[in-house]
């Protein structure tokens, strides 16, 4: 039986699929001003999206520790005088360059999504 597509669980899916495939870019383009750590990617992210694109720590996380393996990123820990240790995350070289990869590999993608709808209208 098919879905039908307006449904809100059919949507949502998609939209956790997107952004399961965007946010190593995301997170990227979030650092690339200077370090930051996790909260604060998250409220970054939230605000300059007006929260359609909101990620929990859970989801966060686990972007931020293979971007951290694959040395797109590093880290440096920071005890306030008061509070809990950060750790701050900030774009490598090489974080730099796989970000500019996937920039254009976002673009490339985003540009033909946009031919390809506009040729649908156009029928």
């Amino acid at each position: 039986m098919a879905k039908d597509p307006n449904r809100s669980d059919d949507r949502t899916s998609i939209e956790r699929e997107l952004k399961r495939g965007s946010l190593e870019l995301i997170v990227l383009h979030l650092l690339a001003p200077g370090e930051a750590y996790g909260y604060e990617i998250v409220t970054k992210l939230t605000t300059q999206t007006n929260g359609a694109l909101g990620v929990t720590d859970g989801t966060l996380y686990p972007v931020l520790y293979r971007l951290e393996r694959a040395g797109f990123v590093a880290v440096r820990w920071e005890t306030p005088e008061r509070g809990v240790p950060r750790k701050y995350y900030q774009l490598t070289p090489e974080g730099r360059r796989e970000l500019a990869r996937l920039k254009h590999d976002w673009n490339a993608f985003a540009g033909a999504m946009a031919r390809l709808l506009a040729n649908e209208e156009e029928k």
